[in-house]
C-alpha cells in the first residue's frame, strides 16, 4: 500500500477550500481538447451563420479549408510516425493523441461544411444577403 502513503503525502491542488475562486486555472490541454471535441461551436471572432453575407461565408470557409488541411496533415503523420513504434508505445497513441486530434478534423471538417453549404446556398440563389435578411 505505499501508493496510500503517497496520496496523502500529495499536495493538494485546492489548499483547503473548494471555492472556484481558489481553484487552479483550468488545464488548457483539457480546455483544447473540449473544445476541438465541440462540433456546434465556432472559433473566436467567427460570425453567425445565420447572419453572415457570402464574403463573411466565403472567408470563414476558407479559414477551415486551412485549418482542416493542416489537421488531417498532422493526423497522417501521426500514423506515419507510429508504424515504428513499440506495440505498448502505439497503442498508448490511439487512445490518448489520436482521438483528440480526430475530433479535431471533425469538428472542422463540420464548420467547414456548415460554411460550404452556405456559399453554395448563396451561389445557388445568386444573391449576397444573410440568410437572416430573407427571412
Amino acid at each position: 500500500m505505499p501508493w496510500l502513503l503517497l496520496n496523502f503525502l500529495r499536495h493538494s491542488e485546492y489548499h483547503g477550500s473548494m471555492n472556484h475562486d481558489h481553484a487552479p486555472e483550468k488545464r488548457p490541454d483539457i480546455v483544447a481538447a473540449t473544445r476541438g471535441g465541440n462540433n456546434s461551436l465556432g472559433m473566436d471572432d467567427e460570425v453567425d451563420p445565420a447572419t453572415a453575407t457570402l464574403e463573411q461565408a466565403l472567408f470563414w470557409r476558407n479559414i477551415y479549408t486551412e485549418i482542416l488541411a493542416m489537421e488531417e496533415a498532422v493526423l497522417d503523420r501521426i500514423h506515419q510516425l507510429m508504424a515504428s513504434q513499440t506495440p505498448e508505445a502505439r497503442r498508448e497513441v490511439e487512445l490518448t493523441n489520436v482521438p483528440v486530434v480526430v475530433s479535431q478534423v471533425e469538428r472542422f471538417r463540420v464548420r467547414h461544411g456548415i460554411w460550404d453549404s452556405l456559399v453554395h446556398t448563396y451561389q445557388d440563389q445568386g444573391d449576397t444577403a444573410p440568410a437572416a435578411a430573407r427571412s
